[in-house]
């Protein structure tokens, strides 16, 4: 658990930087990765409460792959 915290708080702190590394005109990638980890993270809980951890583990890849393909082309 400890891991997953660590590695939770790392991307939490390096994902703001990539929102600002686009250049003038860039798309909204950035500000868009940011906003589905959040919402991953929202329904990843959600799974945990309401069906628990095996549900969790099995919900929480499909959720981020899910996710990823939603947002948008560079």
């Amino acid at each position: 658990m400890r891991l997953l915290l660590s590695l939770l708080i790392a991307l939490a702190a390096w994902w703001p930087i990539d929102s600002f590394a686009e250049g003038a005109g860039g798309g909204y990638r950035g500000i868009a990765q940011m906003y589905y980890f959040l919402m991953w993270a929202i329904l990843c809980y959600g799974a945990y409460d309401t069906f628990g951890k095996k549900v969790m583990y099995v919900a929480a890849p499909l959720l981020a792959i899910g996710l990823y393909m939603m947002l948008p082309a560079h």
